[in-house]
């Protein structure tokens, strides 16, 4: 302990690096139990600095960083937790725009559509940050996030920066190199267009209206926990069933369903939201009780979108 605090100590001063820090209120889920380390950086020089550290201490690695599409063990997260902020936006030329990881993509959104940058004004609404959004490939309304991608700064692991273009990325439904390599996102460019700002925040208007519908945003949850079907992947669905992990959830008779503090939400059926008293064991095991009912009922084998974080005991 006293070499781990000794070294963060004399990087980032005596008051930056705290131990058995509770990371559920870090998260939209509101449940998890502690980090053994945690550390909140303020731009990519200090991500990069930390995971220097933590690669010469022999220090596990994770990122937090809006907290949302993750679930986080009861037990918490061993080793040390990196939590991104502070990060900063410029525009690139007339036809770009560059984000740290730790931008909320509700604050990038606002950036653009203020300064009449089109592209991003409908994923307002979206939870979470930069970061998560490339890592998983975010997608909203039929399109990802990676389709406006221009190129990107990475960290390796052992705090090794490199930079690469958009194709590098291995971008796919729900998927970047990232989750692949380990890698972390220190920055992204994105493409955009000029447009009238006015037009620009109907549409995010519009976006933020349709979310609030059709999503229980006033209960905490992580977001789809699902991954929707995908031919591309083999998927076969039986006639009349639309190609959606909610709605195959909801016609499996899920929808209300509760186990614990769990729920699954009577709004959609790809959201399972915390009533206040849930455990992250409560939410996995709802978690693993749809998969089955799914499976059992359509022969359709549902992957996670949501990550974890953390030691789970097996729920089977």
């Amino acid at each position: 302990m006293t070499d781990v605090t000794d070294a963060f100590h004399d990087a980032f001063g005596t008051d930056r690096l705290r131990a058995r820090v509770p990371l559920a209120p870090m998260t939209t889920f509101r449940v998890g139990g502690p980090a053994e380390w945690l550390i909140e950086t303020r731009g990519s020089n200090e991500i990069v600095t930390a995971l220097r550290l933590a690669r010469r201490l022999h220090l596990d690695v994770t990122v937090l960083g809006g907290g949302s599409n993750v679930l986080v063990s009861d037990a918490g997260v061993r080793g040390l937790v990196i939590r991104p902020r502070a990060g900063e936006i410029a525009q690139v030329g007339s036809d770009r725009v560059r984000a740290e990881s730790a931008v909320t993509i509700n604050g990038l959104v606002r950036w653009t559509v203020n300064r009449g940058c089109a592209g991003l004004e409908a994923w307002a609404g979206t939870p979470g940050t930069v970061g998560g959004a490339v890592f998983g490939n975010a997608h909203f309304g039929g399109r990802l996030i990676g389709e406006l991608v221009d190129e990107v700064r990475l960290a390796s692991t052992g705090g090794e920066t490199l930079d690469l273009p958009a194709t590098a990325m291995e971008f796919a439904y729900d998927k970047s190199r990232l989750q692949r390599t380990g890698e972390i996102l220190l920055s992204a460019v994105f493409r955009v267009s000029s447009s009238d700002p006015r037009a620009l925040r109907e549409t995010a208007r519009q976006s933020l209206a349709y979310r609030k519908r059709t999503q229980p945003l006033e209960t905490p949850s992580a977001g789809c926990v699902f991954q929707n079907p995908d031919r591309g992947r083999g998927d076969v669905l039986p006639d009349g069933i639309p190609w959606s992990a909610g709605a195959l959830v909801d016609r499996a008779g899920l929808k209300g369903t509760t186990l614990g503090g769990a729920r699954v939400s009577p709004t959609h059926g790809n959201f399972i939201v915390n009533d206040g008293t849930a455990t992250a064991a409560d939410i996995r095991r709802l978690i693993e009780r749809c998969r089955m009912a799914v499976r059992e009922r359509f022969g359709v084998e549902l992957r996670e979108e949501i990550v974890y974080l953390g030691q789970f005991e097996q729920t089977i």
